[in-house]
C-alpha cells in the first residue's frame, strides 16, 4: 500500500473539490482542486529539473499559498521537503546546502545570487507570490501528476534543528512519522470538515507547516492565510475562524490588542500554543479575558507532538498533557529509573513519530536513539498526579525565543572571533513578549573599545535576525565552576534581576 503522505491528504479531501483550502484575507480563496493542480504542474518542473525520488528540495520562500503547493508536489513526486528559515543568511545557507545536497534550491528573487553561488550543483529557481521561474516552468505543464508511491520509513523531509555545537543536525522525518503524528492530532483536537484555522504561523517550522497544515487536510478544512501574526489583524478575523494555533508571543501580544475581547474569541473552539513554554500568568490572563482556556502541548522538530492537554478534559496550566495516543513517554532518574510524580527527570518518547535520525549522522543518532527506540529528548520534566507531562527545563543551553530554536554556541563562535572579544556567553533571559530574549555577555581585551552596537553590528547579516543579541552586557570575567566551566545559570540570575553588568 502507498504510504505517500500525499496520497492520504488526497483520501481526506472534500468530496466538492472546489471548496477552499486556502483563503487569503482580501485576496484570492485557493481551493483544493486549484492546489492539486499546481502542486501536480510542479511536481512535473521538478521532475524535468532531474529530481529524482529521494532528491532533496530545499526551499527558502516567504509565505504565500503557492509554497504550500511546491511542499505538496515534493511530496507527490517522493523527494525530500527541506523547509530553511527565511531569516538564515549566507553562513547558515552555505552549511545546509553542503550538507544536504539539494537537487533542486527554490529561493527568492533576492536571494537568487546568494543561492546560486552556494548551491553549484542544484538548480536554483525562484519562486514569490507573483510567480517566479518555478510558477513559469510549471505552466503549460499537465495538471494531473500520478504520486510517486512510497513506503512507510521513506523520507518526506529534513528539518535542520541547531547543534550544542553550533553545527546543525537534519531531523530525517519519514512519511510515516508525520502521517502518525497529524492524524493522532485530528483525533485529539477534533478536527472537522467545518473547521477554519487562523493561520499565522511561519512555513518553515514543525508548527505552521506540518501541525496546522496537515491537520486542516486531513480534515478537509479550510485556512485564513497570514503572511505573519499582527495581534490587531488576527483579533479582526477570529470571528471568522474557529482554531488559532499560536506561540506563546501570540497571546501575550493579543492580551495586549484593546480589540481582543471575550466577543472576538467567542467564535473560536480551540486555542493552541505550543514551540515554547506558556507562562501561568498567561494562561491565566486569557481565560480571565476569553472564558476559555489554552491548549498547551509538547512537541519537538524530531517527533512532532508528544503531549496535549485533553481537548474536552481539564487543562492544566503549567502542563503540556499527557502522551497523545501511540506515543510513550518516560521520565528517568539519573539511574535510568522511572521517576515518581513530581520529581524532575530526563524526558523520552518512543512511537511512529519519533524520526528515523540525524542526516549523514550517525553517531548522533545513535547517542539520541537506543536499541528498543526511545529518542532522548534533552528535556527535563516531570509527571502530576494526573498523568500530566510538566516540562521543567533543557539539559542543554537551548534558547527559544518567540517559539524558535536557539543554540548559544553558534552566537558565542562568531562573537570570540571578533576582534578584541577575549570570549563570550549567551544566554536567555525571561522576556514578556518573546518568552526568553538572546543575551549576550562579552569579556573584552583591554584596550578595545567594544560597545553593545558594534557587536550587535557585527552580527547582522550573519546570521539570522532572532538569533541576533536583544543585549550585550560587557563583564570583567564569566563565573566558572571547579572544572572551569562557565556559570550560565548565574549569569541568568544576574541579569534576570536586573544587574547592569554581569
Amino acid at each position: 500500500m502507498d504510504a505517500n503522505l500525499y496520497t492520504l491528504f488526497e483520501r481526506h479531501f472534500p468530496d466538492e473539490r472546489s471548496q477552499p483550502c486556502l483563503v487569503v484575507p482580501g485576496g484570492a480563496a485557493i481551493g483544493y482542486d486549484a492546489l492539486d493542480r499546481l502542486s501536480a504542474q510542479i511536481a512535473h518542473a521538478l521532475v524535468a529539473a532531474g529530481c529524482r525520488p529521494g532528491d532533496r528540495v530545499a526551499v527558502q520562500v516567504d509565505k504565500h499559498w503557492q509554497m504550500l503547493a511546491l511542499y505538496l508536489a515534493s511530496l507527490r513526486a517522493g523527494l525530500v521537503y527541506l523547509p530553511l528559515n527565511t531569516a538564515y543568511q549566507r553562513g547558515e545557507l552555505e552549511y545546509f546546502f553542503a550538507d544536504a545536497r539539494p537537487r533542486v534550491v527554490v529561493c527568492r528573487d533576492a536571494m537568487l545570487g546568494v543561492c546560486a553561488t552556494l548551491a553549484r550543483d542544484a538548480t536554483v529557481l525562484t519562486l514569490d507570490a507573483h510567480g517566479g521561474e518555478l510558477v513559469d516552468r510549471a505552466a503549460g505543464l499537465p495538471e494531473t501528476f500520478v504520486t510517486v508511491p512510497r513506503a512507510p520509513d521513506d523520507l518526506a523531509a529534513i528539518l535542520y534543528t541547531s547543534g550544542t555545537t553550533g553545527r546543525s543536525k537534519g531531523a530525517m522525518l519519514s512519511h510515516r512519522n508525520l502521517a502518525s503524528n497529524a492524524l493522532a492530532l485530528v483525533e485529539a483536537w477534533q478536527f472537522n470538515h467545518g473547521d477554519v484555522l487562523l493561520h499565522a504561523l511561519p512555513v518553515y517550522h514543525v508548527h505552521g507547516l506540518f501541525v496546522a497544515v496537515h491537520c486542516v487536510l486531513l480534515a478537509g478544512a479550510r485556512m485564513l492565510w497570514l503572511p505573519r501574526f499582527d495581534a490587531h489583524e488576527v483579533a479582526a478575523l477570529l470571528p471568522k475562524s474557529t482554531v488559532l494555533m499560536g506561540v506563546p508571543t501570540f497571546y501575550t501580544r493579543l492580551l495586549a490588542e484593546p480589540s481582543f475581547t471575550r466577543a472576538a474569541a467567542a467564535h473560536v473552539r480551540l486555542f493552541v500554543s505550543g514551540s515554547a513554554p506558556l507562562l501561568a500568568e498567561t494562561f491565566a490572563a486569557f481565560e480571565a479575558r476569553t472564558g476559555q482556556r489554552i491548549l498547551e502541548r509538547y512537541g519537538l522538530t524530531e517527533t512532532g507532538m508528544n503531549t496535549s492537554n485533553p481537548y474536552a478534559g481539564p487543562r492544566l496550566a503549567g502542563t503540556v498533557g499527557p502522551p497523545l495516543p501511540g506515543v510513550e513517554v518516560r521520565i528517568l532518574d539519573e539511574r535510568r529509573v522511572p521517576c515518581a510524580p513530581g520529581v524532575v527527570g530526563a524526558i523520552e518518547v518512543r512511537g511512529p513519530n519519533v524520526f528515523r535520525g540525524y542526516w549523514r549522522m550517525p553517531d548522533k543518532t545513535r547517542e539520541a536513539i537506543d536499541a528498543d527506540g526511545w529518542f532522548a529528548t534533552g528535556d527535563l520534566g516531570s509527571w502530576t498526579a494526573e498523568g500530566y507531562v510538566v516540562i521543567s527545563g533543557r539539559a542543554k543551553d537551548l534558547i527559544i525565543s518567540g517559539g524558535l530554536n536557539i543554540y548559544p554556541k553558534e552566537i558565542e563562535e562568531r562573537i570570540d572571533a571578533l576582534e578584541g572579544v577575549v570570549e563570550s556567553a549567551v544566554v536567555g533571559v525571561a522576556d514578556a513578549d518573546f518568552g526568553e530574549a538572546v543575551v549576550a555577555v562579552v569579556v573584552a581585551s583591554d584596550g578595545h573599545a567594544l560597545t553593545e552596537a558594534s557587536v550587535i553590528a557585527s552580527l547582522r547579516g550573519e546570521i539570522a535576525h532572532f538569533k541576533v543579541p536583544k543585549r550585550v552586557v560587557f563583564a570583567l570575567e564569566l563565573p566558572r565552576n571547579a572544572m572551569g566551566k562557565v556559570q550560565k545559570n548565574a549569569l541568568r540570575e544576574k541579569l534576570a534581576g536586573g544587574t547592569a553588568s554581569a
